[in-house]
């Protein structure tokens, strides 16, 4: 009775497109919908349904969806808690529900068999600590289980209970899937419980750790943090972030609430384009983040292109369409130059000014704005996260053909094993040599540069020693066709990047793995029926920390005065 309920009918194509333009329309905080089911003897391509899947993706809100059961006289809600981003609101929920039925809420947590007693302790602790923050009148009780699974777990939790609250995991069973938006284990809760099963997924900027921060107070987080994570396994800890911190562009589409999430904290945002003869695309690339996100909203505060010498129509290209441009071997003269893009954009620092820095490859055929607010979203609204790193499906071209998933070789071939065998906590980043990412200035100042190739291994190595994992995001940005380039130059970026990482871990282990790096890479080249050796010079330099240099100090100082 003391609800307020008004209705509303729109007529469209398409009814997922009405309910995000209501959502926004009205201001509200939270969509439900009632979920039928899967559909029978169907195909699925959709995890709840096209509708649903839809406004999830786009909607700036929170999400419920409603697998009704049936739901009389509630006397018991179960509340599972895995942490992650979508726990916050689970609890909320649940607790709310709670209230309103005069029900008891438990709030569940699996752990895996085998920890012992102490860490079954541990986590029963951290639990009770949540239970107490949630109550707030309800009559709550905490229950920490063992299990082989979480799934069989919580279904056989959920048949003594009249409704279940799930945050969704967000684990993406595969790229391109619409799964990533709830993952498998709020999807197969929402289909096999007997229960009615309401499953929740926020929108709202949370903790890297909602379990960790709900449990105790600000002061006490990190010994807490500490000690859940002590006990987890690499996998699981590289699973856990890769469901937290993987978003997809459409999140972030909202382009003026991204403007209000920028000005509100003060913050500017520059894009730089590094550019060496990109006369075919560098004007489209100019026109759609311009025309987007600096004409249409002010999102972009500086557009400047850094171009290492280009012998076409680039440069001229850019002064034409009124973006300044700087050649990379003219900023610090003083400190030399070096070929290659790490070093133009390590010398892009000293020229850019915004508070968050985004480098977008210049050579993108089909380059979009959600290139740009793809990689800001995560940083404007997750205060946690300081680098981004962008991925995307790489078509090949071959034989006149578009191959779907063959592009990108080196990082499949190179990349991505060395990261396996040797820093493994980046395993669940998707495209490491991805030339799209961004960054707090604070973060990209404080770390070295490679000056070639090697630059975004290079980057990623060390900005996850400075801030963690949990401080790197990664964003699905669809889809990019650019030049591809030719087996020959494939190798020798390969090269680098091996020459790269053995750098790395020399570093981090203190260790010498190879007297003797050699700066020339022999290749074989064919030519008709004869084999020859092609010499090479090959390998990067690396660059110090920009905030070590003293005229950036100088000029930092300048623009804040």
């Amino acid at each position: 009775p003391s609800v307020e309920v008004r209705t509303a009918v729109r007529i469209g194509r398409q009814a997922s497109e009405g309910i995000i333009e209501a959502v926004a329309e009205i201001g509200a905080d939270l969509v439900i919908f009632g979920w039928g089911g899967p559909p029978r003897n169907e195909a699925r391509r959709a995890v709840f349904s096209t509708t649903i899947d839809e406004v999830a993706r786009e909607a700036p809100c929170d999400i419920a969806v409603v697998k009704q059961r049936g739901l009389g006289v509630v006397e018991s809600i179960l509340g599972p808690v895995r942490g992650g981003p979508n726990a916050e609101l689970a609890v909320s929920l649940a607790t709310d529900l709670a209230r309103g039925f005069r029900a008891e809420l438990v709030v569940l947590h699996v752990v895996p068999p085998g920890g012992g007693l102490e860490a079954i302790e541990r986590e029963r602790t951290a639990l009770a600590a949540l239970v107490k923050r949630a109550a707030r009148g309800v009559s709550v009780r905490d229950l920490v289980v063992e299990a082989p699974t979480v799934r069989g777990a919580i279904l056989a939790e959920a048949a003594n209970h009249q409704l279940v609250v799930v945050g969704a995991s967000a684990q993406p069973t595969g790229l391109g899937s619409g799964r990533r938006l709830f993952g498998r284990l709020a999807e197969t809760v929402a289909s096999r419980a007997k229960a009615t099963v309401m499953v929740v997924r926020t929108r709202q900027p949370v903790t890297p750790h909602t379990f960790v921060d709900l449990r105790a107070d600000e002061a006490s987080l990190p010994a807490a943090d500490e000690a859940i994570e002590a006990g987890q396994s690499l996998p699981s800890i590289v699973d856990r972030w890769f469901a937290e911190n993987t978003f997809h562009a459409s999140e972030f589409r909202n382009l003026r609430s991204l403007v209000e999430l920028k000005e509100r904290n003060g913050l500017t945002v520059s894009v730089g384009l590094p550019t060496l003869n990109e006369e075919k695309t560098i004007g489209l690339v100019i026109r759609r983040i311009r025309d987007a996100l600096m004409d249409r909203v002010p999102l972009v505060d500086e557009l400047l292109v850094i171009d290492s010498a280009s012998t076409d129509r680039t440069v001229e290209i850019a002064r034409e369409l009124g973006v300044p441009v700087r050649q990379h071997d003219e900023i610090l003269p003083e400190l030399g130059s070096y070929p290659g893009k790490g070093e133009a954009l390590w010398k892009s620092l000293y020229e850019l000014r915004g508070d968050i820095v985004v480098w977008v490859d210049t050579d993108i055929r089909n380059i979009q704005p959600r290139f740009v607010y793809g990689l800001l979203g995560p940083l404007l609204r997750e205060p946690r996260i300081q680098y981004v790193k962008g991925f995307y499906h790489r078509p090949l071209k071959s034989g006149g053909a578009w191959q779907p998933e063959e592009g990108g070789r080196v990082t499949e071939l190179t990349a991505r094993p060395l990261i396996n065998l040797f820093f493994p906590q980046l395993s669940g980043v998707i495209q490491p040599l991805a030339g799209e990412y961004a960054g707090r200035r604070e973060l990209l100042e404080s770390v070295p540069f490679f000056t070639g190739y090697a630059v975004e291994f290079g980057l990623l190595v060390d900005v996850m020693d400075r801030v963690g994992l949990s401080g790197i995001g990664q964003v699905d940005l669809e889809r990019r066709i650019h030049r591809n380039q030719s087996l020959i130059d494939l190798s020798r970026m390969s090269f680098v990047i091996l020459k790269a990482a053995i750098t790395k871990l020399e570093e981090r282990q203190q260790i010498e793995l190879l007297t003797e790096m050699g700066e020339t890479m022999k290749q074989i080249r064919v030519e008709e029926t004869r084999f020859s050796l092609d010499i090479r010079e090959v390998g990067d330099e690396i660059r110090p920390p920009m905030s070590s240099i003293p005229a950036y100090r100088a000029r930092r100082a300048e623009l804040r005065s």
